[in-house]
């Protein structure tokens, strides 16, 4: 950690977090904002349904591949340098996705976007954990969350007004402009967080090497697979709304604000709570409540999916408090995979979006279609994923990493 950082952790804590929290939410509206576009972007285009879906599942296979190597170039260059870069590529890609004349261009610019976004979310929890430790880090990672959990609300509603009264491309151009006042607030306001002295060498045998150590690293594996399932429990009905509103509730694509914002509300309220918790309990503690919550929304959710008619209430009422646990568990799960790599924070924050994104790819290109038709294999998907999930998590428990010692808590 750099000195003139350090002596002000406490005063810039919250605006520091408030700049990753923004920067993060740059993924979910590339996301979230173009879904109620769907079905008019497949019209112009003469674009299949299965088509349009991998314009979400490239997306994210692209975002998870260049985590690996944001990274590490955030350890060798510096935060800040990096997500400059990659926010003027993303202007580039949002542009060509609003001038996009046929699918496969747009499937190109989606690319694009997935290429460059990834760096704000993997560099941001590194920056988090540049600077603050113990109780502090937990705080301020759950007001990343909570801050965090705005955007996926925000995005479908605003993408839907955008789309009836502008058409869908208006929304590529509304992502071109909120990529252009990122940069500029973060050249502003961003400061860099790794000191000099903390960098690590960016050779291609030395990253490779440590990759290689990371993956050998049982506790670091199992955490992160842990993060990834948890989190594709939720985005399969994420990147399932379309079928499930259109379809299963019968609305519209100006109503995308009927699933999302219970949904996000319980993100919020995990964030808060977990944030409340920090200095009482452990990161494990935290984790376990956060289990307990996820796997009795789930048990929940199958048994309305199985007997009660379809409704607001029945179909989205299960996956916001779904979404409390996972919100809970999630920033003790991601400090915990941070500190197995102590030196290498920025390789650790890429390795975990990578998997992340990996099983978000494989949950929007393969297990939605195969279970989005039926609301009682929807929830019987989240079921089955938080249940490995909660496997994993117990055979960290009994092979924990060594102790990591941090130094004094910059709070």
């Amino acid at each position: 950690m750099s000195p003139h950082v350090a002596s002000h952790a406490a005063g810039r804590g919250y605006r520091l977090s408030l700049i990753v929290a923004v920067l993060s939410m740059l993924a979910p509206f590339s996301i979230d904002t173009y879904l109620p576009s769907f079905p008019d972007i497949a019209r112009d285009f003469g674009a299949a349904d299965w088509q349009l879906q991998q314009t979400l599942s490239l997306y994210l296979l692209a975002f998870g591949a260049t985590t690996l190597v944001y990274g590490p170039l955030s350890d060798a260059f510096g935060r800040r340098t990096v997500i400059l870069a990659s926010l003027a590529f993303y202007t580039a890609s949002s542009i060509g996705g609003a001038l996009a004349t046929n699918i496969h261009w747009l499937l190109a610019t989606r690319v694009g976007q997935g290429v460059s976004a990834s760096a704000a979310v993997v560099i941001g929890r590194a920056i988090v954990r540049d600077v603050f430790h113990g109780a502090r880090a937990q705080k301020v990672m759950a007001q990343v969350m909570l801050l965090f959990g705005i955007a996926p609300a925000v995005a479908p509603i605003l993408g839907g007004y955008l789309h009836e009264a502008y058409g869908w491309r208006s929304v590529f151009w509304f992502l071109t402009v909120l990529a252009v006042f990122l940069w500029i607030w973060t050249a502003v306001m961003l400061p860099e967080t790794l000191s000099s002295t903390g960098r690590q060498t960016a050779h291609p045998r030395a990253v490779a090497i440590a990759y290689w150590r990371a993956l050998r690293h049982l506790p670091f594996v199992l955490l992160v697979v842990c993060f990834a399932l948890n989190f594709s429990g939720l985005f399969l009905y994420v990147a399932g709304s379309p079928t499930v509103l259109y379809r299963h509730l019968g609305l519209g694509a100006d109503q995308f604000g009927y699933f999302f914002v219970p949904v996000v509300a319980g993100l919020m309220l995990g964030a808060l709570i977990s944030g409340r918790l920090a200095g009482r309990y452990t990161h494990a503690q935290a984790v376990w409540l956060g289990f307990v919550v996820m796997l009795v929304a789930a048990l929940i959710n199958i048994v309305v999916s199985a007997w009660m008619r379809p409704t607001l209430l029945s179909v989205i009422g299960p996956v916001a408090f779904y979404a409390v646990g996972m919100s809970l568990a999630m920033p003790n799960i991601s400090l915990l995979a941070l500190d197995c790599l102590p030196n290498r924070r920025g390789l650790a924050a890429a390795v975990q979006s990578f998997v992340q994104m990996i099983f978000l790819a494989v949950t929007a290109g393969a297990l939605v279609p195969a279970v989005s038709d039926r609301l009682t294999a929807l929830a019987g998907g989240m079921s089955l994923l938080v249940l490995i999930s909660l496997a994993l998590w117990l055979i960290y428990v009994r092979h924990p990493p060594a102790r990591v010692h941090h130094g004094p808590d910059a709070s």
